[in-house]
C-alpha cells in the first residue's frame, strides 16, 4: 500500500487509466476479430465495413497511447492485404468448369 499522498493519487490515476485502456483495447480486439470473421466467411461487403471500423478504432487507440503505432499499422496492413486477396479472387459461385 502506498504511504504518501502523491503515491495514493498515482494509484488512483493508474487504476482509472487501466480501466479505460482495457475498454479501448477490448473494442479494438472485437473489431479486428469481426473483420477476420467476415474475411473468413468471404463476405466482401461485411469485410469492407468492418475493416473500416477496425482501422478507425486502431487509429484512435494509437492516439490514446493504448496501442503502439507500428503494431496498429501492422494489423491494418495484414487485414487490408487479406481483404485485397478476397476482392481479387474470382467469385466461387460462377466459376466455369471446362469439360
Amino acid at each position: 500500500m502506498a504511504n504518501t499522498r502523491s503515491a495514493l493519487k498515482r494509484m488512483r490515476q493508474s487504476e482509472k487509466r487501466r480501466v479505460r485502456n482495457a475498454a479501448v483495447r477490448s473494442s479494438v480486439r472485437t473489431a479486428v476479430k469481426t473483420t477476420r470473421t467476415a474475411l473468413a466467411a468471404a463476405s466482401l461487403e461485411d469485410a469492407r465495413a468492418s475493416l473500416a471500423r477496425a482501422i478507425r478504432l486502431l487509429d484512435k487507440a494509437v492516439t490514446k497511447g493504448v496501442v503502439h503505432k507500428n503494431a496498429a499499422a501492422r494489423k491494418k496492413s495484414r487485414l487490408s492485404r487479406q481483404l485485397n486477396v478476397l476482392a481479387a479472387a474470382p467469385p466461387s459461385g460462377s466459376a466455369s468448369r471446362g469439360a
